[in-house]
């Protein structure tokens, strides 16, 4: 199979249908590419304890990573209006992929924290494919499209954390940075076989590119008001998937392989990925939008149900991580439909600020979440989830019908 070039242009409309193994690659390289900075989320007790990390410095192990993928959010995923673009995503894997090698090697907590940070790096090469989708879709579907690829992105989020658990019972933490190096190498091959090239247009240099910025976010509603909308949105999963571990060690006394199991409830949300680009694509984005905050607002007080520790109880919460996820997840996409459309010459740009905004809003949500269950418990922690999909609303409550 041989790669062709796409061209890039102003408007990018393409006639011809983008085929489906096509997609199902996209969806399948995010997934896996997006997991590398989730594993290490419940392996900071093994992981700490083996580098002689003391339990104040532990969060860190998940920091670097956060601080590496929001530096690439800044810095690199813009490079797509630039760069042509399978070869900016394969070096951002191959970046990954050397860093989640080093990583299983590393004896001492500096060494495995540089690695972090570069996994978190080299893992933004997910926000370049996202935007390459949208390129490549006709834009008839171009929210399924989309969607189809956010629900392998998804997916991979979810995954990330009970597959990590699981491999680790089963071998060693070290044993998951391995076979995630391994599986990196295998998504290099099969995207340098199957993508093709896209070159951008000729335009302005990487420091105009940056310098250009500040002056989209100023001069475009749409992506002031997604990005304010998925900041709240984001910030209220963050602070769910922060504290409910807690919660289920604590009130429901689940053992580890028992929360991860839990989180595989999450699973069900990505099922919103595709339904929310097909409702996009015939137009009803607005109505949607509203529909996906209310979902994410009402996943709360459904927490909340049922006695302390009861079945019933821990059903409800199952029933609140779908919903929340299904939220979340469904906004998410119709948004990025919605940001894409506005045009392909800083398609990339716009992504890069929209997901560096929502992602310091899920910063904010696992820190306020952490301080809200240790003074509050569960209580005071939903009541504050809540409170977060309701300012989206309040939010989206304000913008004008056309």
């Amino acid at each position: 199979m041989t790669a062709t070039l796409l061209p890039a242009t102003a408007t990018e409309t393409h006639d011809s249908a983008m085929p489906a193994w096509l997609t199902l690659v996209l969806a399948t390289a995010c997934g896996l590419v997006v997991a590398n900075i989730y594993y290490a989320q419940p392996l900071i007790g093994p992981i700490s304890a083996a580098l002689g990390m003391s339990p104040q410095t532990a969060g860190l192990i998940v920091t670097m990573a956060q601080i590496g993928y929001g530096a690439g959010l800044l810095f690199v995923v813009p490079l797509g209006d630039l760069f042509e673009n399978r070869s900016l995503v394969l070096s951002m894997i191959a970046v990954a992929a050397v860093a989640l090698a080093a990583a299983s090697f590393a004896t001492h907590a500096l060494a495995f924290l540089a690695c972090a940070l570069f996994i978190g790096l080299g893992t933004v090469a997910v926000q370049i494919l996202v935007p390459y989708a949208a390129h490549l879709a006709p834009e008839a579907m171009r929210g399924r499209v989309v969607g189809n690829v956010m629900s392998g992105l998804m997916l991979g989020i979810m995954l990330a954390r009970p597959a990590a658990s699981f491999v680790t019972h089963a071998l060693s933490w070290q044993a998951v940075f391995v076979i995630s190096a391994a599986m990196m190498v295998a998504v290099i091959v099969v995207l340098r076989l199957t993508l093709p090239r896209r070159a951008p247009a000729p335009g302005l240099s990487y420091g105009a590119l940056l310098a250009s910025m500040g002056g989209l976010l100023r001069d475009t509603p749409v992506l002031q008001r997604r990005a304010a909308y998925h900041f709240f949105l984001f910030g209220a999963f963050s602070l769910f998937w922060t504290t409910v571990p807690l919660l289920l060690h604590g009130v429901f006394d689940l053992s580890q392989a028992g929360i991860a199991l839990f989180a595989l409830a999450g699973v069900a949300g990505a099922v919103a990925a595709p339904i929310a680009g097909a409702v996009a694509d015939r137009g009803w984005g607005r109505p949607a939008t509203g529909v996906a905050m209310a979902i994410a607002a009402l996943a709360f007080p459904l927490s909340r149900l049922g006695g302390t520790g009861s079945s019933f109880s821990l059903a409800c919460l199952v029933a609140a991580a779908i919903l929340l996820d299904f939220g979340m997840t469904a906004h998410l996409v119709l948004a990025q439909r919605a940001i894409f459309s506005l045009g392909a010459e800083y398609r990339s740009r716009l992504n890069g600020l929209f997901m560096a905004i929502f992602f310091v809003g899920g910063a904010l949500g696992s820190a306020i979440g952490g301080w809200a269950y240790a003074n509050g418990g569960w209580s005071l922690t939903a009541w504050i989830g809540l409170a977060m999909p309701i300012a989206a609303l309040a939010g989206y409550a304000t913008e004008r019908r056309l």
